[in-house]
């Protein structure tokens, strides 16, 4: 009985990360999902967001209360690359501009679509280029 509510449990969590990466690459241009297709953790999902800083984005994301990570939950705290996603075949770049998404199974989907539009709002920025003003 126990093992069949974990199994339940999973799948649960499988879709509410399945609509973080639905909505996310519906949201945001140019974001890659590390392993998508693969079999992986049902509650893990690992982010490319090109052009911006994992870490600035972690930082913008724990300002509005959202707690996430740029490196594997063996090097959480780390300010080097993931050796997981370079094992995996990313560059360093990509590496340093990868987030680490974990659900849990109070995560529901009203949370999942908060964490996106900010997501949104906060790649919309980094990525927005500086513009330089002329004195003419």
């Amino acid at each position: 009985m126990g093992m069949a509510r974990a199994v339940e449990l999973c799948g649960e969590l499988g879709d509410v990360r399945d609509l973080f990466e639905n909505l996310l690459r519906a949201s945001i241009a140019d974001v890659r999902i590390s392993s998508a297709g693969a079999c992986r953790l049902p509650n893990t999902s690992n982010v490319l967001f090109r052009g911006v800083s994992a870490e600035a984005l972690v930082i913008a994301l724990d300002m509005r209360g959202m707690a996430v990570s740029t490196g594997s939950a063996c090097s959480s705290g780390s300010v080097e690359p993931s050796h997981v996603l370079l094992a995996m075949g990313l560059s360093e770049e990509e590496a340093k501009s990868s987030v680490r998404f974990s659900f849990g199974r109070g995560n529901l989907a009203e949370d999942v679509k908060a964490l996106v539009a900010a997501l949104v709002e906060v790649v919309t920025k980094m990525r927005k280029p500086v513009l330089e003003t002329s004195s003419v």
